[in-house]
């Protein structure tokens, strides 16, 4: 896949998510279906939105034992969804566990990513919360460097850490990433941001977009001007 805006659809159920999407009559953009709406209205929204033409991230955050993971993802590899993604703390076994769960009789699967540190998590909060010592950078390079040996294909990282991601594990491993504001002075609940110009720069695949589009007064031209600055075109 080529460089993307993902939007995070993270609405409270599917009639408010159709309705948004309606918006966008000349493109069908990436969607990323989080737990609230997965929660709410389960498999069927994601049926609905491949049937419309979106291609999907579901992100469900699995963490869990090996085994119950495996199984969840062998459900969720059913479904016609382009990525999905679990939590890189649950060990390396657990990923690989993950990967085989996902990966269907024919060889095919989705795109697996490991998530590293959320980035509503500052350096600060892993030292004295998360009793993770050392810089926020060092961790998410190591749990990349941990994905990428279980055979997955990318971590969903702060656009802040994908450059150092790259550099440690080859540019051909993807690097996800929310915390994109449109002006970087507009953190909201986020702690490491950039704009998507920035995050082009800095070297990441995929762009993950919440409420900057979904907020805006006009969502679709937020959405254009938004891979403009990503895509740079």
């Amino acid at each position: 896949m080529k460089r993307d805006v993902i939007i995070a659809c993270d609405f409270p159920d599917a009639a408010t998510t159709l309705a948004f999407l309606d918006r966008f009559t000349d493109e069908k953009p990436f969607v990323k279906i989080g737990m609230e709406l997965y929660y709410a209205e389960g498999p069927s929204i994601v049926r609905a939105l491949h049937q419309r033409g979106h291609k999907i991230f579901l992100d469900l955050k699995l963490h869990d034992i090996p085994n119950t993971v495996q199984k969840a993802m062998t459900v969720l590899s059913r479904l016609d969804i382009d990525m999905v993604n679990l939590h890189a703390a649950g060990t390396k076994a657990m990923m690989e566990a993950a990967l085989k769960g996902l990966t269907r009789a024919d060889g095919s699967r989705p795109i697996l990513l490991a998530v590293t540190q959320l980035t509503s998590t500052s350096e600060e909060r892993m030292h004295e919360e998360l009793l993770i010592s050392g810089r926020i950078g060092d961790c998410v390079c190591h749990y990349a460097k941990m994905a990428q040996e279980a055979g997955l294909d990318g971590v969903v990282c702060s656009p802040l850490e994908a450059g150092m991601v790259k550099k440690e594990c080859g540019a051909a491993f993807l690097t996800v990433t929310p915390g994109i504001r449109m002006d970087a002075g507009t953190a909201g609940d986020q702690v490491r941001i950039t704009t998507p110009a920035q995050a082009k720069e800095i070297g990441s695949d995929f762009i993950v977009v919440g409420r900057p589009i979904t907020a805006a007064e006009d969502p679709v031209a937020a959405y254009k001007q938004c891979v403009k600055a990503f895509r740079d075109e």
